[in-house]
């Protein structure tokens, strides 16, 4: 395409696709060249067609998103230049003021993107869509998308695994009733993972979000949750954003923040609990390597599964978090009993995320 192999760059980092960037000619603008990886687990719920699809739609609501150009019959997007937000400021780290304010800018413009805004092709049948308002029914589809799509479906290879860490069927009826009877909210846009390396800082100090893949329409209360749950603010930055985002999304749609205060502590269990099952299998595949087990990575992987469970005791209902002797043991066994079936099942490489 470029037929000067130095205007490419690439591959870029990254888990989802493999990514390239094509300089145009004239020398202009770049864009994104990506193929999914074939091999990769994916953990997500998708509800739009296509991503270059939904960014066009987005260009008249959403000040700072990448364009969309035609090259040679493809849509691809416009490759942001600067760096991302966890380049300059690692998770756990202060977010600069200037930056947190275009956040809240761009929660104020989202949650006035309805559905009929949008031109946009929809892959979620209409059972998977709860009516507008009805936060409690988005959040329980969500809910019902981990216990079939991550928990059921990975269970003939995790079932020992899970059940060892104490997680069972009925972890999904506990997680309902610590979790549902939310207020009403109107839904809007929802990016859905708005993290530091999905936001693009250029050189005029402009904040771009990319990334929106995993974008749908929702509780915008749910947005807000997963951004503060992945962003790792320090704890009264978190604090401030979150009343921010209340000032800014009231003010661009009056109600879209009813009872956020105490709405915001349940979805953010959620997030919690979400993560367990994603965490577990991801934990556990990265110690497989061809030919064997690394033991000497174990230690350190079963603490981070402990940390994951401990945050997520209350609402998965865990009387007891399993120490990290007994997390190490259950990953050693699974492993032994993995590569003892009969015809040893095939195992997918770990990624994908929420």
């Amino acid at each position: 395409m470029s037929g000067d192999p130095s205007l490419v760059r690439g591959p870029l980092e990254g888990y989802h696709h493999e990514t390239y960037v094509l300089a145009l000619p004239g020398g202009t603008r770049a864009v994104k060249v990506r193929e999914p990886r074939a091999e990769i687990l994916w953990f997500d719920r998708r509800c739009f067609r296509a991503e270059e699809e939904l960014l066009t739609a987005l260009r008249p609501h959403i000040s700072r998103v990448p364009d969309v150009v035609d090259v040679g019959g493809m849509p691809l997007q416009t490759f942001i230049e600067g760096r991302t937000l966890g380049e300059l400021r690692r998770p756990g780290r202060r977010v600069p003021e200037s930056a947190c304010e275009q956040i809240l800018d761009l929660f104020g413009e989202t949650v006035r993107v309805t559905p009929d805004m949008l031109d946009a092709e929809r892959r979620c049948e209409d059972r998977d869509r709860a009516e507008d308002g009805d936060s409690d029914g988005f959040l329980e589809r969500l809910i019902v998308f981990v216990e079939e799509q991550v928990y059921a479906k990975n269970s003939p290879v995790f079932a020992g695994l899970f059940h060892a860490l104490g997680l069972s069927e009925e972890s999904f009826g506990l997680l309902r009733k610590h979790v549902l009877g939310l207020r009403g909210r109107s839904f809007g846009l929802l990016h859905a993972d708005l993290h530091r390396e999905n936001l693009i800082v250029d050189p005029a100090g402009r904040l771009w979000a990319i990334d929106w893949e995993l974008a749908m329409l929702g509780d915008p209360l749910y947005d807000l949750a997963t951004h503060l749950y992945l962003m790792r603010y320090p704890a009264d930055q978190e604090r401030r954003v979150a009343v921010g985002w209340r000032r800014a999304v009231e003010r661009c749609a009056p109600g879209a923040a009813n009872g956020w205060e105490e709405d915001l502590p349940p979805l953010l269990d959620f997030k919690r609990a979400q993560s367990v099952f994603t965490d577990v299998i991801r934990v556990a595949l990265s110690l497989r390597e061809e030919g064997g087990f690394d033991r000497a990575a174990l230690p350190a992987a079963a603490g981070r599964l402990r940390r994951i469970l401990a945050a997520a005791a209350r609402p998965l209902g865990l009387v007891e978090v399993p120490s990290r002797a007994q997390i190490m043991a259950a990953l050693i066994r699974w492993h032994e009993e993995l590569g003892s079936a009969p015809g040893e099942r095939s195992v997918p490489t770990a990624s994908g995320g929420y």
